[in-house]
């Protein structure tokens, strides 16, 4: 009997220490991540909401406006004109009542956040109150939709030029550690200090104000070329300045940066070793130099990617360029709350997806990490 629960109970022990299957962390640590991102976003956008509203602040000024129109319109009707200045002033204030229970702005600014919220969480971003679509729509989401190609083009070529070109200087001068070229990029890293549209300005001034060679801004020329190929060709010619910034601003630290990783991996003992065995350098470089600086490579590239789908508002305005970046700065402007909040709803659920995905592509590209915090074989 006593041998009985004596098996018995280390039956249930081990039961107890069985260690999760790769999947059952892997299940935990996915709705972990996910419930935490989306707690993040939730925080972010509220903020926004509050930051961009000025605590209630824009609410005020949105009522002097409805005010102020209606009083106007009114001014025009000369039934209104006849009527004592009491009864006037009554009407005034209840078309100004009516309006603004329409709008929502007759409850309190602490409860129209959260609607507020509620509305951006799910997408449902609205009509804007000041700016309008290319087309005359008010709605937040074409509005964004129709500036979301230009600057997917810019930046989104940008960063691929970028990465493609970075990649291989950094290379190059780990290979040739102490050249004049490699002293050079350390030499000059601190320009990338500077951001891009500061090197715009200087660019617009050297070639399109002095040389003349380059057009100020703008995507196109006016009026457009009909010939497809020719406009994508004029495009091209368009964006040529603000690559140059973009380029500027950020290809000497990032040489630097990915060229000293390069570095510090190369020396290595498993490389030393690889090398005395007589493997290929190219190979070398390849499985034992690139892949080990992958995670840092693909951080850097992804969060260079979400900067593709909201852009840079001064840079865009410096450039004339009709991307989202200009859109957004355009909305800080006129106090536009919608599209300010729209335009950062979209940026943090397209961050917390870049997070959530950097974890499961580190733990492809690097066999050192385990997604879900286990051992790997």
């Amino acid at each position: 009997m006593a041998e009985h629960e004596s098996s018995s109970s280390t039956v249930q022990t081990q039961k107890r220490a069985r260690p999760q299957s790769t999947w059952e962390r892997l299940l935990r640590y996915t709705v972990v991540r996910l419930v935490t991102l989306f707690i993040t976003v939730v925080i972010g956008v509220y903020l926004t909401i509050l930051i961009a509203n000025m605590g209630g602040y824009v609410d005020e000024i949105r009522r002097s406006q409805i005010r102020e129109q209606i009083a106007i319109r009114l001014q025009n009707d000369p039934a209104f004109r006849a009527l004592p200045p009491e009864e006037r002033q009554k009407r005034i204030d209840a078309e100004v009542a009516v309006e603004e229970k329409r709008l929502g702005l007759d409850k309190p600014f602490l409860v129209r956040s959260f609607n507020y919220l509620k509305h951006a969480l799910t997408l449902d971003l609205g009509r804007s109150e000041n700016m309008t679509s290319d087309s005359g729509s008010r709605q937040v989401r074409l509005i964004l939709l129709e500036r979301l190609p230009a600057t997917l083009v810019l930046f989104g070529t940008s960063q691929i030029v970028l990465f493609a070109l970075t990649l291989y200087i950094a290379l190059y001068l780990s290979r040739h550690y102490g050249s004049w070229l490699d002293r050079l990029f350390v030499a000059l890293s601190p320009l990338s200090s500077a951001p891009g549209w500061f090197y715009g300005i200087f660019l617009i001034i050297v070639f399109a104000a002095w040389l003349k060679i380059l057009p100020f801004g703008g995507m196109v020329s006016v009026p457009p070329p009909e010939n497809p190929i020719r406009y994508a060709l004029d495009v091209a010619y368009h964006m040529i300045l603000p690559m140059m910034a973009m380029t500027l601003s950020s290809i000497f630290i990032s040489v630097y940066s990915w060229r000293t990783f390069f570095l510090i991996f190369s020396s290595e003992d498993y490389v030393e070793m690889a090398k005395a065995k007589g493997v290929h350098p190219r190979a070398i470089e390849r499985r034992y130099i690139l892949r080990p600086t992958l995670p840092t490579i693909i951080t850097s590239f992804a969060l260079g990617v979400i900067g593709v789908w909201m852009g840079a508002p001064i840079f865009e305005t410096i450039f004339n360029w009709p991307g989202l970046g200009r859109v957004l700065f355009q909305a800080v402007q006129l106090f536009d709350t919608p599209v300010i909040v729209g335009a950062t709803v979209i940026f943090a659920y397209l961050l917390a997806l870049t997070v959530f995905l950097l974890d499961i592509i580190y733990a492809i590209v690097d066999p050192r990490v385990s997604v879900g915090g286990g051992q790997r074989a």
